[in-house]
């Protein structure tokens, strides 16, 4: 094979956020765009000493730059290593093989094993435009991934990847698909579990379109970006752990895809088994239960969707040597009262503490999936596993065990207050029948959540609930008068977020 042409450039720090993707800014009259065929859009293969990167170009027709630099985003100066001023080399990627199987895959053609290890490693790697993510991502939405496709790319994920071993059994795991406002029951459940003297490694992720994540409520707790040493240290010591997963590197081309899937809005049964069961085997778990809240503004609307996706868990895991439990739970509503990293994290340590403020409804869910994490491995009083967890979170051991995983990963702190409060009250009373958990979790975002974590909203009703006319039935919370604005103007545009009917 010929060797490829290059070109040299300087390169400055743009200091423009593009999140994980790659970004390479050049001149329009660059000479290099020229010689080389660069233009807008172009994927560009930069390497700086042992250091390479595979950025999409924009071009830029102002002077800010000059015609022989390259600026670049901050991901892109992250994973290069660069210093102002360094050169670097620019070339043509080399083609990709697998994208002739994401083709076929558009088509509608089955893939094996070796098409999609292929297409995961080069995802992995960092060789996919967005569009062509995008378009796998798109390809594989739907039911468009059969159980064999769904293995081969679970497999895939996690041998692209780093992968924990742990030397013992059971390593035990929860993980909630999401879509629920408020469902944080993670960091009650690996407290109460790691109190029981059982191993959970739990890595969680942030929020890219919701208003908190796992990671993101934790993080106002303690330190959540750790890495796998780190995590080591903290599970010897303590049997548990709520990590950011993306700090320790398992399935990164899960969370490549993720990226790209989630503002689509695609519900792909394939893709999500497969991003769950790759993060679970890749942390070393052998024993996991998987919560599917449904309901109608839920991430799966309805039980028949629910069952069905849970029967794709039950058969893909066991193919893969897990032992796999599915719960069934209640998604007509948001869990709990906040919305948002700081107001979850409050309900969570009024739980852990045995508050009287604490949500029943978050202490109930934590409690159902402790317990059957517990009756993995039967106690030798013959105590069921609910009988334990709730012995467990009742003592104050849970909430023992959450303080010493805390300071394990690098101390407990208060979670953040919000500066600016605002109740919104309902223009008439009734009976709440309905509350859309998808229009209130963007109402959060409006208010700053994830982005500022003590903004969100504070759920004050219930379904069932009757209400006056005047009475608050939620307070936002935010750091500044606009982002107040903000969420005021969308609930203006929105006004039945919080349905009422007579009585």
């Amino acid at each position: 094979m010929p060797k490829r042409a290059s070109a040299l450039v300087r390169l400055r720090r743009a200091g423009i956020d593009t999140y994980q993707s790659p970004v390479i800014f050049m001149r329009v009259d660059s000479a290099v765009c020229h010689s080389e065929g660069f233009e807008a859009q172009s994927r560009i293969e930069i390497r700086r000493n042992h250091h390479r990167v595979i950025a999409t170009l924009n071009v830029v027709s102002a002077d800010w730059l000059a015609a022989d630099e390259a600026a670049l985003s901050e991901v892109a100066w992250r994973l290069l290593n660069a210093g102002e001023g360094d050169t670097a080399e620019l070339r043509h990627p080399e083609p990709l093989d697998s994208l002739s199987f994401l083709r076929a895959k558009v088509y509608g053609r089955r893939l094996d094993d070796d098409q999609v290890r292929a297409i995961v490693k080069d995802v992995a790697a960092g060789r996919y435009s967005e569009l062509e993510l995008a378009a796998f991502v798109t390809a594989c939405s739907g039911s468009r991934l059969d159980v064999g496709e769904t293995l081969a790319l679970t497999r895939a994920m996690v041998e692209v990847g780093e992968r924990l071993s742990w030397g013992r059994s059971p390593i035990v795991d929860k993980h909630c698909i999401g879509g629920l406002p408020g469902n944080r029951t993670t960091l009650i459940v690996v407290p109460i579990v790691a109190a029981a003297g059982l191993t959970i490694p739990k890595t969680s992720s942030r929020a890219i379109t919701s208003p908190a994540g796992t990671a993101d409520t934790m993080e106002t707790l303690a330190p959540v970006d750790l890495s796998l040493a780190q995590m080591r240290r903290v599970i010897e010591r303590e049997n548990g752990c709520i990590v950011w997963g993306g700090a320790v590197r398992l399935s990164p081309a899960d969370d490549v895809l993720i990226r790209v899937e989630r503002p689509l809005d695609f519900d792909s049964e394939g893709q999500l088994v497969a991003s769950v069961l790759s993060k679970k085997l890749a942390a070393g778990s052998t024993h996991i239960v998987v919560d599917l809240p449904f309901g109608p503004t839920a991430k799966v609307r309805d039980r028949a969707a629910a069952e069905a996706l849970a029967q794709r868990l039950v058969t893909v895991g066991e193919q893969l040597g897990l032992h796999l439990r599915t719960v069934l739970s209640d998604g007509t509503q948001p869990v709990g009262h906040g919305i948002g990293p700081a107001l979850e994290a409050r309900d969570v340590l009024a739980v852990l503490q045995n508050a009287a403020s604490a949500p029943a409804d978050l202490r109930e869910r934590s409690l159902t999936l402790a317990a059957e994490i517990l009756d993995f491995v039967p106690d030798a009083s013959g105590a069921s596993g609910l009988e334990r967890a709730t012995q467990l979170l009742d003592s104050g051991a849970a909430w023992e065990k959450f303080q010493a995983i805390a300071a394990a990963q690098g101390g407990l702190r208060e979670p953040p207050a919000s500066r600016f409060h605002r109740p919104v009250a309902a223009s008439r009373g009734g009976l709440v029948s309905g509350i859309d958990s998808r229009k209130l979790s963007r109402v959060a975002k409006f208010a700053g959540a994830p982005r500022t974590p003590a903004a969100g909203v504070d759920l004050h009703v219930r379904l069932g609930d009757r209400i006056e006319v005047g009475q608050s039935m939620f307070t936002l919370h935010a750091d500044s008068a606009g982002e107040i604005a903000f969420a005021l103007d969308y609930l203006e545009e929105h006004p039945e977020i919080v349905c009422l009917k007579n009585d």
